[in-house]
């Protein structure tokens, strides 16, 4: 274990993500769906400082805080299950077991969408892998978090990647040129369960892939150019006949400059990609001022999740 003081501390910053591209193929045998997908991180973070203590509670070496009431913060939280899970490894290979404290500050809307309890369990395994010195690839951290959630992976390869199978199949590339995103979240969440069984309900089979985005599978440099005329999201059309705000924001979004927009994930949340940030900022505004909606302009991510 690290010992230095500076070095039991870390601040992560856990970025939103959108899906460019969001398939959702055949069942698999253990129940889950194949998905294709590109992903693309958001500057839209929820902040999580991870400190070690010298010490572990008597009841549990992990304590966390978070600054939204609402988040439970007990063993449904990812956070709380990633830090956990890290501790129970590290014990395994020998390391000491010490107390860590973690205070986690959302702005990632919740249950919009946008990967935010992934990527803040992303954000944890990386933190402890550091205070802890432990020394893990990314490869072995998201191997650790695909128990944690389909998307958990994709944050350790962001900030882009083509995502395949359940998850865990996460091939980096890079997205050349720069874009701003606008986050459109229309004041409800849309349970991931229930948007999986709409999309069943409202098709046969699942459509195979785009001859269009099969050539893209041997490539790991893309431009925004070409992806943006590509974008769509099998949930949008299956969860829009139910809840018609999403095909507002869309169409607003698109009035308002964007070159493309599109459901991120499986809702609730609707993004568009623009060239430029006044715009952005602008449309943010215009399309943000209905009541209930919350809505963020940031940039389209640039780097890797870091530890600072």
């Amino acid at each position: 274990m690290n010992t230095n003081a500076s070095e039991r501390a870390v601040l992560i910053l856990a970025p939103a993500k959108v899906n460019l591209v969001l398939r959702v193929l055949d069942r698999r045998s253990d129940g889950y769906h194949n998905l294709w997908s590109l992903m693309h991180t958001v500057g839209l973070e929820d902040e999580l400082h991870v400190r070690l203590t010298a010490e572990p509670d008597a009841s549990s070496p992990v304590r966390l805080a978070c600054d939204d009431p609402t988040l439970p913060t007990d063993g449904r939280n990812l956070v709380r299950r990633a830090a956990e899970l890290v501790l129970d490894r590290a014990a395994a290979q020998g390391r000491p077991a010490p107390g860590v404290d973690i205070q986690l500050t959302k702005r990632i809307p919740m249950g919009g969408g946008l990967g935010g309890g992934s990527s803040d369990a992303a954000a944890t395994i990386l933190g402890l892998n550091h205070v802890l010195g432990l020394g893990w690839s990314v490869s072995e951290m998201a191997k650790l978090g695909e128990s944690l959630g389909s998307d958990v992976p994709f944050f350790l390869f962001a900030p882009c990647a083509r995502v395949r199978g359940r998850g865990e199949d996460v091939a980096p590339l890079t997205l050349a040129g720069t874009r701003w995103v606008v986050l459109v979240n229309p004041g409800f969440p849309i349970e991931t369960r229930w948007a999986y069984q709409r999309l069943a309900e409202s098709r046969r089979v699942a459509r195979p892939l785009s001859a269009s985005l099969v050539t893209l599978m041997g490539r790991d440099r893309l431009s925004w150019n070409e992806v943006v005329p590509l974008m769509e999201n099998d949930f949008e059309g299956a969860l829009a006949p139910v809840h018609p705000a999403l095909t507002v924001i869309k169409t607003e979004l698109l009035l308002a400059g964007a070159e493309g927009a599109l459901l991120s994930g499986s809702g609730a949340t609707v993004f568009g990609i623009f060239h430029d940030e006044a715009v952005a900022v602008r449309a943010r505004d215009l399309v943000g001022r209905s009541e209930g909606r919350r809505a963020f302009a940031a940039p389209a991510g640039t780097g890797p999740l870091t530890c600072s």
